[in-house]
């Protein structure tokens, strides 16, 4: 288990020192700001929706090594899935954290693969928030439908 554990604290440190998809994305439609104030964590979330698709989606902003590498491994999870398959990670991925899952909540049973290293962070409640900002982030720019940018606070 030490190792397993261990896999997943490189994987998190990795992607928090060189996150992927980080910078400002060109012709983005769908936007949303994130705010954590108890920590400080914050971002911007774009995507580039095209056919129901996440055709591309980056975030800037600044944040805990566990803040900045969900968003880095949220946005090369979801980058070129349907909209609805995406939603279908940020549900699984809650319930990950949470294991808060409506009975019967299909969402609740997707594939998270890399994702699945955030698993020990429901061990620490203080930081969940810290890794669904990017994630309720993202949910909120999906529901705007490029209707400005939406906003998003963990309080």
């Amino acid at each position: 288990m030490s190792d397993l554990r261990d896999l997943y604290q490189e994987v998190i440190l990795d992607h928090s020192r060189r996150p992927r998809n980080f910078g400002a994305l060109d012709e983005a439609n769908r936007a949303a700001r994130g705010d954590n104030p108890l920590c400080g964590d914050n971002l911007v979330l774009a995507a580039r929706v095209r056919d129901g698709r996440l055709e591309d989606v980056s975030f800037e902003g600044a944040g805990c090594a566990i803040s900045v590498a969900s968003a880095s491994l949220m946005t090369e999870a979801v980058k070129g899935k349907s909209v609805e398959e995406a939603e279908a990670l940020y549900h699984a991925f809650h319930h990950l954290l949470t294991d808060e899952a409506p009975a019967g909540d299909a969402d609740a049973d997707a594939d998270l693969g890399k994702l699945e290293v955030f698993s020990g962070v429901r061990e620490f409640p203080i930081r969940v928030k810290c890794a669904t900002l990017a994630w309720h982030t993202l949910h909120a720019a999906l529901e705007r439908d490029g209707d400005g940018e939406a906003e998003v606070s963990t309080e």
